[in-house]
């Protein structure tokens, strides 16, 4: 199937997925805990028959049952070295079922890609390029055995959609979907949003994004819509048949066909033109949506203006007509900086840490980051600080180097969408990073200068900008992607330096319809007092319709002007962010004068222990705990007075929304580092028996360990004896090591609608063994109703819940 194929399929109808696998197979006999994929190749007839009634009921793409088909999931079975074998069999079978069903129309087969279950450094230790080729290797066995297009499904990690899609691309031509997991909030596990994932997906080159499982097609509409606003390629909606609730020991989705296709007909009513079923629907539900789309118009899609850049969780929009001048902060780099240029070349980042809280503080929306300087290796390093950077901060990335290898490289692990400084005319750069950036979604700043220097006049800069647009534009990026650097010259060596400059803007904005930056510190060199020069300066380009520039936020005279400048063009809110910006830093300078003039000049701070815990600064944490120590700190002190106030800092930021999965990982890392340089010492102190026991577990049958990780990483950090069993773990094994243990808690996790019904099952065991402990369960799918119906002491919804929920039950 060509793209162009795709293009055409779209275009004439609403098209149909398939429905559910794994909740039919089961009720067909597959076993919980087996390989689904190898118990699928040995009962082919019944995959087979499930796979022709999808077809007979309307399917148009039928997905492969290559689900867990990858080597890391295959490898958790024993089975990694029969992945060629597998897969094609697997394909085959589809293939064979769309034979027999005989269907008058084209059937698809997509070749189906979904999570490993492992975590992606830095949060986890498996590589972004290792997960690349984990893909590719899969996705070169379904090219051969001929699927026609592919599907990335239940992703919950906007990154491991991004490896997925890069294998797909750099393995073959043909169309890629993509269907992302979220939760009640409206957020994947990884807390991206849904526009956020259908930005960087699209820029990247899926040629559908949408959700699937989760939820019932009810409860997705504000998903939808979210999507839709930014959406330039077809959005996909394949949801559950409801919620799950236990009925007679048996998991069960409630929402019928009829129920259910009504559900999905307001939803394509929202744009949605790709439409199928997750777990617990079936044939019937396939059927019953062909029939309620057979008279429904094929949604158009529509081409959205989208300027933005990303992180993988937060998304900055750029508006050239009314929207807020905006901040580039331009400190991290070590240009003139002696102190981040020594602390580079010994591996620290604690200024780039420092940088990154004070510009996003101080209102930058983006931040560049360049580390080009000698005695490192540029590459090594800029990697090593986007990664410290994007599991600390929200606030978008500018890539900015002049080395085309490290720009790619940059690229290629950024977990969004980042803006390229800078492309030029001059050859290489105009010939090789245009595509760079076509590949990896980025926006990117058009230099206007070439192999011959600067523009020597405004045509000659004219021209240079035309020139990189035309070829921008033959590699598919569009004007939306684009933002012209003014090439602000030095008023002392031109005098109508300004005045072409602001020519520049107007001719970017009105004549071509593209944004604008530029660097406003140039305009001033060799001037005294040039902040007033530069503050001026900005005033008359944001006037001309300037979109942004890299200036240093801390400079309060030219960010109070860019306020006021908005606020006197009636931007949006700028009335409110002017007041809330100079009333805010007028606070804050009063208050450090005051403190400076109090009795002892000094400001009271929160421990340098407490904000690395909250900052995940896992490489210096163990030298401040050191240094504490030596200066007679007690190891309980440090422990219940720096180490646990700032771990609940974080579980509140977390709460707020402020932090977010990658946040809460690093921070209680932070603290494991500190914790295991401490032991020896806090355990001296402790009678045998002191600490409660928790045994975790996700259950027989569930592979995915990800939240069970984190809960028991923070219940240690806590101070409690946890008993981690890993995953997929029998009632039986579950029981008896809580029994051996003398364990006063159970944690139970599953991930899967089809596997948290094994948490009944240890539940009830443990009644029947007698023990004396309490049962808590958390996952994806496990609500607090489902843990009262099978008797549970209680349910977390995320890890820090389930350390204070721990707390409650042993306090009861």
């Amino acid at each position: 199937m060509t793209r162009q194929e795709f293009v055409q399929l779209i275009q004439e109808k609403i098209v149909v997925l398939d429905g559910a696998t794994g909740s039919n197979l089961q009720k067909k006999g597959m076993p919980i805990g087996v390989c689904p994929e190898q118990w699928i190749i040995e009962n082919q007839e019944i995959m087979k028959q499930l796979q022709k009634d999808y077809i007979l009921a309307g399917t148009d793409i039928l997905y492969a049952p290559t689900f867990g088909g990858n080597r890391l999931k295959l490898q958790e079975y024993g089975l990694a070295d029969q992945i060629v074998e597998m897969n094609q069999k697997l394909v085959g079978i589809s293939k064979a079922a769309r034979a027999e069903a005989g269907a008058s129309r084209p059937i698809y087969i997509a070749g189906d890609l979904t999570m490993t279950g492992q975590q992606l450094y830095p949060m986890g230790t498996l590589q972004f390029e290792e997960l690349v080729d984990i893909y590719k290797e899969q996705v070169k066995i379904l090219v051969e055995a001929g699927v026609d297009l592919f599907v990335v499904e239940t992703m919950m990690s906007l990154q491991e959609s991004r490896a997925a899609v890069f294998a797909i691309k750099e393995t073959c031509d043909l169309p890629v979907l993509v269907t992302l997991t979220f939760n009640e909030d409206g957020r994947t596990l990884f807390g991206t949003d849904p526009e956020t994932a259908m930005i960087v997906l699209q820029s990247i080159g899926a040629d559908g994004v949408g959700l699937n499982c989760s939820t019932g097609p009810d409860q997705m509409h504000q998903m939808v819509e979210q999507m839709r606003a930014v959406a330039n390629v077809p959005i996909i909606v394949k949801p559950n048949a409801g919620l799950p609730v236990l009925e007679n020991g048996k998991t069960v989705f409630h929402m019928g066909p009829e129920e259910f296709a009504v559900e999905m007909v307001k939803l394509m009513d929202k744009g949605v033109s790709i439409v199928g079923g997750c777990c617990g629907t079936t044939p019937d539900h396939i059927q019953a949506l062909t029939k309620a789309i057979a008279q429904k118009p094929v949604p158009k899609i529509e081409r959205k203006k989208i300027r933005a850049v990303t992180t993988e969780r937060n998304t900055v929009k750029i508006d050239i007509e009314e929207g807020n001048f905006m901040v580039v902060g331009e400190r991290i780099n070590p240009t003139g900086k002696k102190a981040l240029q020594a602390e580079l070349r010994e591996g620290k980042l604690d200024i780039i840490s420092q940088f990154v809280e004070e510009q996003v503080e101080l209102g930058a929306d983006i931040l560049d980051v360049n580390v080009g300087m000698n005695g490192i290796d540029e590459g090594e390093m800029m990697l090593k600080v986007l990664y410290h950077i994007t599991m600390m901060s929200n606030i978008p990335l500018s890539i900015d180097t002049s080395n085309i290898d490290v720009m790619e490289a940059a690229l290629r692990i950024y977990p969004g969408r980042a803006l390229i400084n800078s492309i030029s005319l001059e050859t290489e750069k105009y010939e090789k990073l245009i595509p760079i950036a076509k590949k990896y979604g980025a926006m990117f700043v058009l230099l206007p200068v070439s192999d011959e220097g600067l523009p020597k006049d405004l045509a000659e800069k004219k021209s240079i900008i035309q020139t990189v647009l035309k070829r921008a534009y033959s590699c598919g990026l569009t004007k939306e992607d684009v933002v012209v650097d003014g090439l602000v010259n030095t008023i002392g060596a031109n005098k109508r330096a300004s005045i072409e400059t602001m020519e520049t803007i107007r001719y970017c904005k009105n004549e071509l319809g593209v944004a604008t930056t530029c660097g406003l510190s140039n305009i001033s060199f060799g001037l005294p007092e040039r902040i007033f020069v530069n503050s001026t300066f900005l005033a008359f380009a944001i006037k001309e319709g300037l979109t942004m520039a890299i200036a240093n936020p801390s400079q309060d005279l030219l960010m109070n002007i860019a306020a006021a400048c908005d606020l006197l063009l009636n931007r949006e809110e700028s009335d409110l962010r002017y007041i809330d910006r100079v009333t805010k830093r007028k606070m804050v300078m009063t208050t450090q004068t005051a403190e400076a003039n109090a009795p002892g000049g000094q400001q009271k701070k929160n421990h340098p222990i407490f904000d690395s815990v909250v900052k995940g600064n896992q490489a210096g944490i163990v030298d401040l705990v050191k240094a504490a120590l030596a200066e007679g700190v007690e190891a309980n002190e440090i422990l219940d007075h720096m180490l646990i106030p700032g771990i609940n800092h974080v579980g509140a930021l977390f709460d707020q929304g402020t932090y977010f999965l990658p946040q809460l990982i690093s921070s209680a890392e932070a603290m494991k580092v500190a914790i295991e340089y401490l032991e020896p010492m806090l355990q001296s102190g402790k009678e045998d028996g002191e600490s409660v026991t928790v045994v975790m577990a996700t259950v027989e049958g569930d592979v995915h360990d990800i939240g069970k990780n984190l809960v028991v990483l923070m219940l240690k950090n806590y101070g409690y004896r946890v008993i981690d069993l890993g995953k997929d773990v029998p009632a039986e094994e579950i029981v008896a090591v809580a029994k051996k243990e003398q364990a006063k808690i159970i944690g139970l996790s599953a991930l899967m609608t089809t596997t948290m019904m094994n948490m009944k099952t240890v539940v009830e065991l443990a009644k029947k063994e007698n023990l004396d402990c309490q049962i808590i369960i958390g996952g994806a799918v496990v609500t607090q109703s489902f843990a009262d119906e099978i008797g549970a002491d209680g349910y977390s919804k995320d890890a820090q819940e389930a350390v204070v929920l721990v707390q409650k039950l042993l306090e009861k």
